[in-house]
C-alpha cells in the first residue's frame, strides 16, 4: 500500500481537537456514511461528480498534473477517486454492475488515495475555467478533505494549525504578549523611517476598523504589516487589530468547514466587541475567499462591511502622496483572488502607481498558475512535491528575464515562492507582498509641522 506524502496527525493530537475517531477497520465505512450526508448537502459536489466525461481538456491546464506527471493529479483522474465510490454506493449502475460500470470498492488502499491525491491538489480552480462543463475540482477535492478530517485523518501541519488557532487565535500561535512586542517593534521601526509615531493598536475598543493581517505578518513579512500600517496613519483611520483572531488565513477550508465556520465566527466576535463597521482583510488569499464568500452563510447575517486591503488600497491609491519605486516588478495573481474573490484589477492599479515598469506574466489573472503552496500543502515533508507544483510558476517569472521584484500578495504564496524560485535557480530574486511596496512608496509627512510651516 501506498504511503501518504505528509506526515499523518496522531489520534491523541486530533482528539485534542475534538475530532471524533474512528476505528481503522471502520474507516471505509464511516467515510462512506460521510459521504453519503455530503451527497445530501453538498448537491454541487454530486453533479461535478456525475457529470464529468473524462474529455481530458483539464489535464494541459494544471500545473499539478504537469509538474508531476503523476496520472492521479490529472484534475479528472483525482475526481475519478471520489467518483468511483460515489458510483458503486449511490448509484443503481453501480450497485448491480459493479467495476464494469466504473464503480470501485472503498477500501484502506482507496483511503489511502484520498490522503495522498487530495492532498496534492492546491484547489486553484485552473480546472474549471478550461472545463466545458464548468466542473470545480477543487470542490471535490474540500469535500473529500472533510469527509478524511471526520475520521481523524489529516496532516499533522494541519492538525497543528487548528491547534495554534484555537488556543491563541492565529496560526503561528503567537501570544498577547508577543503580539504587543512585536506591534511595538514595527513602531519603532517606523519612528526610525519616517520620524512619525505610527501606531499598531491592538484590542482597540470602539475603533471603526478591524484589520485581520496574516500572522506572518507580525513575524516574516513585517513589511506587509508596516504598509498597512503607514496607509492607516496617512488616512487618520480609527483602526485596530484583534488579538483574539490576528489571522486572515482560515485553514478550515482547506480541511474541515466546521473549522472554517469557527474562524469566521471569531472575525465576527471580535468585530463586535471592538465595535467595528469595517473589517479589512490582509494579503491572504484563501483567507480572503473564506471570509467573503461564506462568513454569513456559515454564520448568519453581520453588522458591518467585509473588504480586503488591496481593494481598500486601490479606491484611495490616486489620492495617496506617493514616490514611484524603480523597480521592473511582474504581479502574481493569487488564485482565490482572481478565480475566487473578484480582485484582479486592482492590485494592478496599485502597482502600477508604486513602480516604474510593471510587466504582465503569460498567462495572467483568473488564467495565471497556482505558486504550488496552495490550500495549505507548506508541509516541509512535501517540500519537493511542492516544487514540481510550483514549476509552471517559476516557468512564468523566469520567461519575463531580468526582474528586479515579484509581487506575491498572498501569505501562502509569500512561504511557498521563495522555495520555488531558488529551487529553479533564481535565488536573488527580491519578492514580497504588494503592501510593503506601497509602504515604501508613500511618502508621509508630520502633519503638524506641515500646517506650522504653512502658517
Amino acid at each position: 500500500m501506498m504511503k501518504p506524502p505528509m506526515h499523518v496527525a496522531k489520534a491523541k493530537d486530533v482528539g485534542a481537537l475534538g475530532f471524533p475517531l474512528t476505528a481503522e477497520a471502520d474507516q471505509p465505512a464511516q467515510a462512506l456514511e460521510r459521504l453519503g450526508r455530503l451527497k445530501e448537502s453538498m448537491r454541487s459536489v454530486m453533479v461535478m461528480l456525475e457529470s464529468c466525461t473524462k474529455c481530458g481538456k483539464c489535464a494541459e491546464q494544471c500545473h499539478s498534473y504537469l509538474g508531476t506527471q503523476d496520472y492521479y493529479n490529472f484534475p479528472a483522474a483525482r475526481a475519478e477517486l471520489m467518483r468511483r465510490v460515489y458510483k458503486r454506493y449511490f448509484t443503481l449502475q453501480g450497485k448491480l454492475f459493479g467495476r464494469f460500470a466504473g464503480a470501485e470498492e472503498f477500501d484502506g488502499a482507496t483511503l489511502t488515495k484520498w490522503l495522498t491525491y487530495f492532498y496534492q491538489c492546491n484547489e486553484c480552480r485552473r480546472c474549471s475555467l478550461f472545463c466545458p462543463f464548468g466542473i470545480d475540482t477543487a470542490e471535490i477535492t474540500i469535500a473529500a478533505r472533510h469527509i478524511l478530517s471526520e475520521l481523524g485523518i489529516m496532516p499533522k501541519f494541519m492538525q497543528g494549525v487548528a491547534a495554534n488557532m484555537a488556543k491563541t487565535g492565529n496560526n503561528m500561535g503567537l501570544p498577547v504578549p508577543a503580539i504587543i512586542d512585536n506591534a511595538e517593534f514595527m513602531e519603532d521601526e517606523m519612528r526610525e523611517e519616517t520620524g512619525l509615531s505610527i501606531k499598531i493598536p491592538i484590542d482597540k475598543l470602539n475603533s471603526d476598523v478591524l484589520y485581520i493581517p496574516s500572522s506572518a505578518d507580525f513575524f516574516t513579512n513585517v513589511d506587509t504589516m508596516i504598509g498597512a500600517a503607514k496607509l492607516f496613519h496617512h488616512l487618520g483611520l480609527n483602526w485596530t487589530i484583534s488579538s483574539s483572531i490576528l489571522e486572515a488565513a482560515n485553514f478550515g477550508l482547506l480541511f474541515n468547514l466546521d473549522v472554517m465556520k469557527e474562524h469566521n465566527r471569531r472575525m465576527i466576535d471580535a468585530a463586535r466587541v471592538l465595535g467595528a463597521k469595517l473589517v479589512i482583510q490582509g494579503e491572504c488569499g484563501h483567507g480572503w475567499r473564506a471570509a467573503k464568500m461564506y462568513t454569513q452563510g456559515a454564520n448568519g447575517p453581520v453588522d458591518f462591511q467585509i473588504r480586503h486591503i488591496l481593494d481598500f488600497t486601490a479606491e484611495h491609491i490616486d489620492r495617496l502622496p506617493l514616490k514611484k519605486l524603480p523597480l521592473r516588478a511582474t504581479l502574481h495573481d493569487p488564485c482565490n483572488y482572481g478565480r475566487a474573490g473578484d480582485l484582479i484589477e486592482q492590485p494592478r492599479r496599485i502597482l502600477r502607481s508604486v513602480v516604474t515598469d510593471f510587466v504582465e506574466m503569460t498567462p495572467n489573472r483568473e488564467e495565471n498558475f497556482c505558486c504550488g503552496g496552495g490550500s495549505g500543502l507548506l508541509m516541509e515533508e512535501m517540500k519537493e512535491i511542492r516544487m514540481q507544483l510550483g514549476k509552471k510558476k517559476a516557468e512564468q517569472v523566469l520567461a519575463l528575464g531580468n526582474l528586479d521584484y515579484l509581487v506575491i500578495p498572498c501569505s501562502i504564496c509569500k512561504a511557498q515562492l521563495p522555495a520555488v524560485m531558488e529551487y529553479y535557480g533564481a535565488a536573488d530574486l527580491k519578492m514580497g507582498g504588494l503592501m510593503d511596496l506601497v509602504g515604501k512608496a508613500l511618502v508621509l509627512r508630520d502633519k503638524d509641522n506641515e500646517m506650522e510651516e504653512t502658517q
